[in-house]
């Protein structure tokens, strides 16, 4: 049997430093995980790190021209976290400005179930055009898992219940359906 794969896609925001948590309760549900940035989530993990616990490379840009194809198995299932309040209205309006963009949106136009997790505080989560994308995520069969909104400028306080175990468990679920 082979053996699934979930795309991890990192956003820049304070989650994203422990996206290590992620790739270890993959790897616990047997899943394989490839890790790609936003050009901000770049900027908020570790690099190495994510790579020696993933196994492969991270990826934050397209290829350049002539350059092969990467090598990386297609996803069973897809897991946007942190994702930022940008990423989100992104999405919903299908904006593919990034790498990490472009590879969601053909994931969901191909049907693979997509988990988005997202970070935000209240000011930005409270505002419409973030209520619609989530709505408009959801329309698109797109789950999203509401750890709550925090407080501008306190996000810190949220880091260590971050729900990145439960992220991978409602992929794997997903996509067994």
């Amino acid at each position: 049997m082979k053996t699934k794969t979930v795309y991890l896609v990192i956003c820049g925001a304070g989650p994203a430093m422990r996206a290590s948590e992620f790739i270890d309760a993959a790897h616990a549900e047997g899943w394989d995980c490839h890790v790609i940035t936003t050009p901000m989530g770049a900027r908020f993990i570790d690099r190495a790190a994510l790579e020696s616990a993933s196994g492969h490379s991270v990826i934050g840009e397209h290829r350049e021209p002539g350059a092969p194809r990467r090598d990386r198995p297609e996803a069973d299932a897809v897991v946007i976290a942190p994702a930022t309040a940008n990423t989100v209205c992104k999405l919903a309006t299908g904006i593919t400005d990034t790498y990490a963009l472009d590879v969601v949106s053909e994931c969901i136009g191909l049907g693979v179930p997509v988990v988005v997790v997202p970070f935000a505080n209240t000011a930005l989560t409270g505002r419409v055009p973030y209520r619609g994308a989530v709505e408009a995520l959801g329309a698109e069969g797109v789950a999203v898992i509401d750890p709550g909104a925090h407080l501008p400028h306190q996000g810190a306080g949220h880091l260590d219940s971050y729900p990145w175990k439960q992220a991978m468990e409602r992929a794997a679920a997903l996509a067994t359906e």
